[in-house]
């Protein structure tokens, strides 16, 4: 039964991982016209128990994209410099669309494993009362 259990562990942290990572892929996509944002990245870190590998996943330190901001021309803009220019966002919405997709993927597929170990478990319960 601690295997499911275990299985049902992995599974509810790859759930709450991937939650964390859509939050940020829906801020850059809510912030993706906003002038000088820089687009929030952040990877997944294995949990390592006693020196064990869990198996368990976490989020790492959010990062902020550090690549060149794109230059707009727009002179009657509020934040454009004496030449007409302000600094736009990093980030494609695009690729912020595609990452949003993947993280739900991700998301769904630990749900359906989570669903799987529990209902596993009700059957070997079930199995024991009779």
């Amino acid at each position: 039964m601690t295997g499911l259990r275990d299985t049902m562990g992995i599974s509810a942290s790859g759930m709450q991982a991937q939650a964390e990572r859509l939050r940020h892929v829906s801020e850059n996509i809510a912030n993706a016209d906003t002038p000088g944002y820089r687009r929030k990245t952040v990877a997944f870190e294995e949990i390592v128990t006693g020196g064990m590998r869990t198996g368990k996943v976490r989020t790492g330190p959010v990062e902020l994209d550090r690549g060149e901001l794109t230059r707009i021309y727009d002179p009657g803009h509020p934040l454009a410099d004496d030449t007409g220019y302000h600094d736009g966002s990093i980030g494609d919405l695009v690729v912020e669309i595609a990452d949003a997709r993947e993280a739900q993927r991700s998301y769904e597929a630990n749900l359906r494993l989570f669903d799987q170990a529990r209902q596993m478990s009700r059957s070997v319960l079930e199995l024991l009362r009779r």
